[in-house]
């Protein structure tokens, strides 16, 4: 959790880009299609696992107050990006290559981004 976490920040605090656009926390995560908790409907399917039918515990407090206190995950530095892939081995490059793989955290593969994101 503390890995999203700190994609999520790293979104916010960045200037350049596509999510130079979103310049609160707020805009980023409601930015369309980018986390799945946000949106009530995936591919016109009811997604009943949203922030708004879930009871978030002290731990989700707790992360959520480390993170905006400027809480970095190491491992992930500045990734922009992660996924799961569902396959044991992380793709190099994601999305588009806009976005190089710096590591893996459980399920979940994270992407720092490359020049070619500041394009976007």
């Amino acid at each position: 959790m503390r890995a999203v976490a700190t994609v999520v920040m790293n979104r916010v605090e960045t200037l350049q880009g596509e999510y130079g656009r979103y310049p609160t926390l707020r805009d980023v995560i409601f930015a369309p299609y980018q986390f799945d908790c946000a949106m009530t409907a995936i591919d016109g399917v009811q997604n009943v696992q949203n922030l708004y039918n879930m009871n978030p515990t002290d731990q989700h407090y707790g992360i959520a107050d480390w993170a905006i206190g400027g809480g970095k995950l190491g491992a992930v530095g500045n990734s922009l990006w992660f996924y799961n892939p569902f396959p044991a081995a992380c793709r190099q490059s994601f999305p588009n290559a806009s976005g190089a793989f710096a590591t893996r955290i459980g399920d979940h593969c994270f992407y720092y981004p490359t020049r070619a994101y500041y394009s976007t």
